[in-house]
């Protein structure tokens, strides 16, 4: 089978077969069991993920209790930018929330990468500006957004973790209480009906 990182810088351009095999080795695949954490809070990162296969949610511990940041599934990139990019601790923990397989992206292994390839660091730096240009427009929308317009941007854009995740992380993610998350689902059920 063919590395997911292979897989995808293929669709962009062609690759050798001594570049895919650099890209193999420098960027190994794992399986995390559910509960297992990628990075937790207070570590400075080295590493960055991207999920093959799973459910990794990045939360924050506020005055003891967990605040769900996002939820990072299929084909999408787990980055703690800031600790990685100012080698600083980690503010947040990235945890599994079900059995996942990630592809390890550690930066020491990419530069080494990038040195051997420079074509490389073209791709992921406009994969990278395409990524947090999506994030800051989420951000941006989310926060204009009241909770059931929130739930119902949620429902549209990636219904498959409405059923994926436990409801209290989904209520935490749209910040708001479990019991506020119950009534709206119940109002757009009569709504619906």
């Amino acid at each position: 089978m063919k590395h997911i990182l292979v897989k995808l810088m293929s669709n962009l351009t062609t690759i050798s077969d001594e570049e895919a095999l650099a890209i193999e080795d420098s960027f190994p695949i794992r399986t995390f069991e559910k509960g297992d954490l990628l990075t937790k809070e207070g570590q400075i990162e080295k590493n960055a993920y991207y999920v093959v296969k799973g459910c990794v949610r990045e939360y924050r511990l506020v005055d003891g209790e967990e605040k769900t940041i996002n939820f990072y599934t299929e084909d999408q990139s787990v980055v703690n930018f800031d600790s990685l990019a100012n080698r600083t601790p980690s503010k947040q923990n990235f945890e599994c929330s079900e059995k996942t397989t990630v592809a390890i992206l550690n930066t020491k292994k990419e530069q080494e990468l990038y040195a051997k390839f420079p074509r490389f660091e073209t791709f992921c730096r406009t994969g990278m500006e395409k990524m947090m240009g999506e994030k800051q427009n989420q951000l941006a929308e989310f926060i204009s957004l009241k909770p059931m317009q929130r739930y119902q941007k949620l429902q549209e854009e990636r219904p498959d973790l409405i059923n994926r995740v436990p409801q209290y992380q989904i209520a935490s993610y749209l910040g708001i209480k479990p019991e506020t998350l119950s009534r709206i689902k119940l109002r757009l059920l009569i709504k619906h009906n």
